[in-house]
This record gives structure tokens, C-alpha cells and sequence, in this order.
């Protein structure tokens, strides 16, 4: 009987030989000699936290396989490195990852055996047989040798990056070799292959990043290394969640960073819109989180829209052909890929310039105001526009002029053209050189037809006009008369109503993270605001119900909803219109603007806001929680009188926190620490957010814009320092001269640090900020937050520092509690916040 097992046995032994051989899937972190990766098989990192493996990328159509690794723990499959990002393979199940038998690299082979990749590494006839590749719960994929020395690392993934540089990895120069490492955004969003834009070292040696096009063209800087930051980059002193490190030695130049928290998923991108990027992945709403991006603007990127493209950073998309030039690859614009720019529509006719009445399909010029004027123009010495334009019309190669403050001429492809830029940034008038058919002339030889039809036109016109006034008389008086579709005291528009009133959305006031605003006038001159909402998914019964609600809210301090409009996919909501504003339009206005605002209306603002948030939080039935307060979302009536604008509209969008962040272009300096974590938000957030507004209204400047120009600090930080000092009147905007209350100053300085502790537990209610602004409360100096003291800690020289933070007497203050019920106060100190 034991005899018949024998074959059993057999094949169970073999079985288990072959799965070991075999790589079974995601249940090793390594392959070594003999073992090989194909098709659906992967590794996985000891921690589980990466995966490697044969990657899709494209659509179904035109699917690429790249031998990759991804997150594991992340619903949303990000890859974070590639080895053949130029090279994919068309079968994973017939392409094979080894260790070479020949030399120990680590290769991919193709269907036909034919190399693909390769660590291509020398290796020593001792190690090229013991050599195997391990997947790090970093995220880095080594090659090491597995006998002699395991801890010799031939190879990784870390210090040959691709697009992703992750937590643990450097950037780095050789001074040896003089060669630096690079990240390199993907061609488009589904073409890995390297594009046109990079991260690096400064190649010539200095401490600071920068960003380049097509490895030719440097536009952005992260500024030199202080020896705490980045000078250009003060985000980096709100450090909530990154330590930084920045190496320099005679073998090489690196930066590195880590997270604080190793449960926060986090990466840093060169993203194929030409900005470097930094996201945090955030659970409870399954995406990606913008944390920081530069450049600010999508238009600061060197020739984001290729040749006779124009930016716009008041549009989506950003890149258009000017007049005359259409898309040259449609199919690369649709992948976010505009490189390839604009081609003519009709070729140019290049005639000689003279005014013959033959040269009747002479070339013209098409005038382009305020644009940022092209790349490389080459000067002139003409005395008048008129000669400028002759001179650009009798050179065949010419395609364009400017006469600004002299002549200029561009030949050949236009880069870097940027719509709406305003004279006085290096804006202008461009003259742009386009084929006659392109711009008829305005004088009609058909003045037979013209006569003939000028008069039934104009019969048509009479028409029409009795017509119009009797539509327009009977709709005015539908629309003073739409209370009856009232609900909750809010007015149900039509969208064609709204269409007319507000000049079929011509008039665009300014645009947020929930849509755009657009200025409108009712029948009986009453301005309103109109808002499309962007992104809403709601039926109409549940949209009803929501704006419902926010119609029952009503305060002094907030914006009145008058009504709405569902129609279709239409959702709009119709405010009050506010003629001062909002506030950052006045707030960061220049020196030399007649409009700054004095030191008691800004007082007045900031309490005014106080109050409409703490009626947010405390006085309506549920909590409302705004989500969103910066300077743009405070208007300000004809007395400026604040009204706090886009309440209630988080839980209007269903609550799409990751939306609000990543359309916060350039103002993420008002998002408290919380949300980078990913914990549930309170109303605790809005009150960061206005403790950073707060700074803003005292300094009358963008915290983050604070560096340079001898301030030297990120403006929170300096703020915090002279508390310490007892010098918070210095830091009163420059431009009040000094006319304002010091104790008020110090008040609102010691509110909005309190407003922007870590601990969000320390911070104040806004109820309690209301009552301190009024004088009803009083408050001491607070503890400096954590993220402002790392800056203490090692002071770099160009950056103002806490004095002896160690022995700082104010960190106590007095904490009240105020009890309604029985009109009473009570005091009691202690190192935290009044709550």
C-alpha cells in the first residue's frame, strides 16, 4: 500500500518545487537565479505597502505593458517608477523578468528573448551568480549581492527615478562625474515616456532645484538652500507632515525627505503639466490631494502650449490656438500634451509689402492686446509703427511685430504667449502675421446686395423690435411675479432668465472651487450674482433640499441667497450682488492703489467675519462648516460691511473636501494641518483658516508671498516672534503709516495665533474669538505652534527666529468659559485654548 503512495508523493514534491520556482503571485519580495516574473504575477514588499509587476497604461485600444511599481494601498493604481517607460512591451504573458545567467543583472525580455531593460551593472564573477533583486517597503527596488555581502546594494530604482521621487529617495549631483539625477514628467497622461519637462540639481554646482524645458530652457528656481529651506520656497517653513535634509559634501550635492507619520502616503511628481507637485493621498475621500505645486500658475510654464499657442489662466483648458492656427495634434491635446503647438490654417502669401491695388491678397496683421509677448524678439531701429509693420511685411520669414518701446520682430514659432497678461508685467499689443482670407477687409464691393438688403433687414428689425418689447414686458413681469415658485423665501429662476439678465455670462465677477461667478441685473435694476455650479451630480429633489436649507440661513455677516435655477444639468445660485468685492481684491492691492483699506475697517472686517462663521457654527440647527475661508471668499458690501460667500456649499457638493483643496490654486496656506492627515474635519478647521486670514489683514500681503525684500520669514512666523518681543505693531502693513489702534494690532495678532495652533483642541471657538474681538474677553500670549518652533530650532541666517523659546514665560494664557444659560463667566488658566 505505502509503495502505490510513492507517485503520489512525487508529484506533490515536484508541484512544490515548480511553485517555488515559479513565483506564485504577490507572495515574495525578491527574485533570484532561476526564478523569473510574467504575465499577472507580482511582487510584494515585506510590509505589503508596493507592488512590481507587468503595468497597463493606455486605453484598450492601444495598451502598453511597463514592469512597474504601484502602491498596494491605494485604491487608485498610481505608479511611482517604470524600468521601460521608452520601451513597453506588447504581451506580459510572454515577457519575462530574471536575473541574467550571463552577468546578474536584473532584465526584461520580450516575447523573442530580445533585451528590453537592464540594470546594466558590471559585475564581478563573484557576484554575477548570486545577485538578487529585492522589493523595499520603501517603495525602492534594489539589486544586491545575495551571498557574499547582502547589504551591498549594486542598483536601485531610487537613484534612477522616473517621473515619482518618493519619502527616502534623493535627488542628487555627482560632483565625481558631473552628472545629476533627473525627474522627468511622462510625454502625456497616457505615454510614459520621458517629456519635455525636468526636475534637477543646478548642473553648475549650486544648492537649488530647477525646472527645465526640453533640457534647454531653466524657468523656475527653487532658490538656494538657507540651510533650513529653499529661499524661493516658503511653504516649506509650514511644515506639518515632511522633515527635510539637504547634503553636501565633495562627493555630491542632495536633497531628502521623509515623513513624520509613516501611516501618510505621500509623493512627490514632475507632472506633465510642466509643475513639480506634492500629494497626499487622503482615505476618506479615495484621491489624491494637491499639497503644493510650483510654478503658481499653470502659464509660468516655458512653452506649455507649444508653438502659436496662447495660455490663458482664466480658462480650462489653459492652452488655445491664437486666430488663424489650429491644434496640430488633436489627438496629443486630448492626452494634456500641447507641446506640439498650432499650425496655420491658411499658408502665408508673402508679398512684398508694396500698395498696388494687385497685391489685393497681401498678408495682414491681427492685433492681440494684452498678451505676454513672445520669446527671442529681435529689435529694430525704426521710427514709427507704421515702418515696424512694413519692415515685418517684407521679410517672408517674419511672423509677427510689437512697437512698444521701439520695434520688435519675431521670425519663425511663437512660444510663451499668455492671454489677459496687462501691461506693466512685460505684457503688450502683438500684431500677429496672418494670410489675407484670415481677416477680410472690412470694405464690401457688393453694394447692390448690401442696398437690396439693407432694406428688408430693416423691416425685419421693426419686426422683431414690437416683438421684443412685447416678450421682454410679459417676462419682467414673470419674473417680478416668481415669488410664487418660492421656496423657503428663495426665487426659482429659469435658465433663460438668468441667460438675459446677466448677458448670456459675459460679465465674470471671478471663479472658486465650486464654479464660476458672473455678475447679472434683474428687471427692476437690481444686481445680482450668479453662480454656475461646476462638478454637481445631485438629482433635483435632492438639490432643492440643500439649497433649501442654506435659504433659512440668514445673517448680517453672510451672503443672502435670493434663489437658484435647476434645469437639466444647470445648477446656478443667485446672491446678492456685492459692489466693493471681495476682499483680497483690496487687500493685496499695490502701493500706489487709492483703495487701502484703513486700519478700522479692517478691524471691522475681521470681527464681522468672526461673527458670520461663529452664527455658521453655533446658531444654525446642524454645524455648518465652511471649508473655504481666504480673503476671496469675504465680500464686502457698499459699506463694507464683510458677507462670508460659499457657506454650506461643502454639503451642497456632497462634500468633496479633495475638490475644494485642489482648485485652491495658490492658496493653500489657509489649510489647517488636519486635513493633510486625512482625519475627519471639524469646525476647528475654519477657525486656521481665519487665524491665517487674520495675518493677512495686519501685514495687507499674501503670508506665503512674505519672503525677501528684508522680511526673511514665512509672515506666521515672524508674527510669532514679535509676540514674544511685545512688537506686534511692526508688523502693521506699511502702507496705513503706522494709523492704527496698538492695542488692537496686538489683539488680532494674538487671535490668529491662537486661530493657527497645531492642536486643534487648542484653538478657540469662534464664539470665543467673536468675544475677545469685542473686548468681552481677554487673551494672553499663546504657545507658539509646533510647526512655527521647528524654525527656532536651527535658525538659518536670513530667517527671524523666536528668542528663547525655552524660557518663554507667555505660554499659559487665561481661559474663559462663558455660560449662556446663566449670563456668567468663568476664568481659568491653563496652557491651552478657551473651549
Amino acid at each position: 500500500m505505502a509503495s502505490e503512495q510513492y507517485p503520489l508523493l512525487w508529484l506533490l514534491l515536484i508541484s512544490i518545487i515548480i511553485s517555488i520556482i515559479s513565483l506564485p503571485c504577490a507572495s515574495l519580495d525578491s527574485i533570484s537565479a532561476n526564478q523569473t516574473l510574467s504575465g499577472e504575477q507580482l511582487l510584494s514588499s515585506s510590509g505589503g505597502n508596493f507592488v512590481l509587476g507587468f503595468l497597463p497604461i493606455g486605453t484598450n485600444s492601444s495598451q502598453r505593458f511597463y514592469i512597474g511599481i504601484w502602491y498596494n494601498k491605494v485604491s487608485e493604481r498610481t505608479p511611482v517608477w517604470l524600468a521601460n517607460r521608452a520601451k513597453p512591451v506588447s504581451n506580459p504573458s510572454t515577457s519575462v523578468l530574471q536575473i541574467s545567467s550571463q552577468d546578474g543583472n536584473l532584465v526584461l525580455l520580450d516575447q523573442s528573448k530580445s533585451l528590453v531593460w537592464s540594470t546594466n551593472i558590471t559585475t564581478t564573477s563573484s557576484t554575477s551568480n548570486s545577485t538578487v533583486a529585492v522589493l523595499l517597503d520603501t517603495g525602492n527596488l534594489v539589486l544586491r549581492d545575495g551571498t557574499n555581502n547582502s547589504s551591498k546594494i549594486l542598483w536601485q530604482s531610487f537613484d534612477n527615478p522616473t517621473h515619482t521621487w518618493l519619502p527616502g529617495g534623493k535627488l542628487a549631483f555627482n560632483k565625481v562625474t558631473g552628472k545629476s539625477q533627473q525627474l522627468a514628467s511622462w510625454k502625456n497622461s497616457e505615454d510614459p515616456t520621458p517629456g519635455l519637462f525636468s526636475l534637477e540639481i543646478d548642473p553648475d554646482g549650486t544648492s537649488q532645484y530647477i525646472i527645465q524645458w526640453n533640457n534647454s530652457r531653466s524657468y523656475w528656481s527653487s532658490g538656494l538652500w538657507n540651510g533650513q529651506i529653499f529661499n524661493l520656497v516658503p511653504e516649506m517653513t509650514s511644515n506639518y507632515i515632511y522633515n527635510f535634509s539637504y547634503v553636501n559634501n565633495s562627493q555630491e550635492n542632495y536633497f531628502i525627505y521623509y515623513v513624520k507619520d509613516e501611516n501618510i502616503i505621500s509623493r512627490f511628481i514632475m507632472d506633465v503639466s510642466g509643475q513639480i507637485k506634492m500629494l497626499t493621498w487622503v482615505p476618506a475621500s479615495g484621491s489624491w490631494i494637491l499639497f503644493w505645486s510650483q510654478p503658481r500658475q499653470q502659464c509660468e510654464v516655458f512653452a506649455i502650449c507649444g508653438p502659436f499657442g496662447s495660455c490663458n489662466e482664466n480658462a480650462l483648458p489653459y492652452c488655445n490656438c491664437v486666430k488663424g492656427f489650429r491644434q496640430k495634434f488633436p489627438e496629443d491635446w486630448a492626452l494634456s500634451d500641447q507641446s506640439g503647438g498650432c499650425e496655420r490654417n491658411t499658408p502665408l502669401q508673402c508679398n512684398t509689402g508694396n500698395n498696388s491695388s494687385a497685391n489685393v491678397d497681401q498678408d495682414k496683421f491681427f492685433e492681440m492686446d494684452n498678451v505676454r509677448l513672445p520669446d527671442n524678439p529681435q529689435a529694430l531701429q525704426v521710427g514709427s509703427l507704421d515702418e515696424c509693420e512694413l519692415a515685418c511685411l517684407n521679410n517672408c520669414s517674419c511672423t509677427a511685430y510689437s512697437y512698444e518701446s521701439g520695434c520688435s520682430l519675431w521670425f519663425g514659432d511663437l512660444l510663451n504667449l499668455q492671454e489677459q497678461y496687462g501691461s506693466g508685467t512685460g505684457g503688450g499689443t502683438l500684431y500677429l502675421r496672418l494670410a489675407a482670407s484670415e481677416l477680410p477687409t472690412q470694405k464690401s464691393q457688393k453694394n447692390m446686395v448690401v442696398g437690396i438688403v439693407t432694406g428688408v433687414v430693416a423691416a425685419c428689425l421693426l419686426c422683431g423690435a414690437i416683438v421684443w418689447v412685447l416678450v421682454w414686458r410679459r417676462r419682467k413681469k414673470a419674473l417680478l411675479n416668481a415669488s410664487k415658485t418660492m421656496e423657503s423665501g428663495l426665487m426659482a429662476f429659469r435658465y433663460s432668465d438668468l441667460q438675459r439678465v446677466t448677458k448670456n455670462f459675459t460679465q465674470k465677477l471671478g471663479e472658486g472651487g465650486f464654479g464660476s461667478v458672473f455678475k447679472g441685473v434683474l428687471p427692476d435694476s437690481t444686481a445680482i450674482a450668479v453662480k454656475k455650479l461646476e462638478g454637481l451630480r445631485q438629482g433635483e429633489k435632492q438639490f432643492r433640499t440643500e439649497v433649501s436649507t442654506i435659504g433659512t440661513i440668514q445673517h448680517v455677516n453672510l451672503v443672502r441667497l435670493r434663489g437658484f435655477c435647476t434645469e437639466g444639468t444647470n445648477r446656478l445660485l443667485v446672491y446678492d450682488y456685492m459692489p466693493n468685492g471681495s476682499l483680497d481684491t483690496l487687500l493685496f492691492s499695490s502701493k500706489t492703489s487709492p483703495k487701502v483699506l484703513n486700519w478700522k475697517t479692517r478691524y471691522q472686517i475681521a470681527l464681522g467675519t468672526a461673527r458670520g462663521l461663529y452664527y455658521l457654527h453655533e446658531k444654525c440647527r446642524d454645524c455648518i462648516i465652511h471649508c473655504d475661508i481666504k480673503p476671496e471668499n469675504i465680500l464686502l458690501d457698499d459699506s463694507f460691511v464683510p458677507k462670508v460667500a460659499d457657506f454650506g456649499l461643502a454639503k451642497l457638493m456632497g462634500r468633496d473636501f479633495s475638490r475644494v483643496l485642489t482648485t485652491m490654486r495658490g492658496t493653500r496656506g489657509y489649510l489647517a494641518p488636519e486635513w493633510i492627515t486625512g482625519v475627519a474635519i471639524t469646525a476647528k478647521a475654519d477657525v486656521y483658516s481665519y487665524g491665517m486670514m487674520l495675518f493677512e489683514i495686519i501685514s495687507g500681503m499674501r503670508n506665503s508671498e512674505q519672503v525677501g525684500e528684508g522680511r526673511g520669514a514665512f509672515f506666521p512666523t515672524r508674527a510669532a516672534g514679535k509676540l514674544i518681543e511685545g512688537d506686534a505693531f511692526s508688523l502693521l502693513d506699511t502702507k496705513l503709516e503706522g494709523d492704527a489702534n496698538p492695542e488692537e494690532v496686538t489683539r488680532v495678532c494674538r487671535v490668529a495665533c491662537w486661530c493657527i495652533q497645531d492642536d486643534e483642541t487648542l484653538r478657540p471657538t469662534m464664539g470665543q474669538v467673536v468675544q475677545i474681538l469685542e473686548g468681552v474677553l481677554e487673551v494672553d500670549v499663546p504657545p507658539i505652534p509646533r510647526s512655527l518652533q521647528i524654525l527656532s530650532e536651527n535658525p538659518p541666517e536670513n530667517i527671524i527666529f523666536f528668542s528663547d523659546l525655552s524660557s518663554n514665560p507667555s505660554s499659559q494664557m487665561q481661559t474663559y468659559t462663558s455660560d449662556s444659560s446663566q449670563n456668567k463667566t468663568t476664568s481659568s488658566t491653563s496652557s491651552g485654548n478657551p473651549s
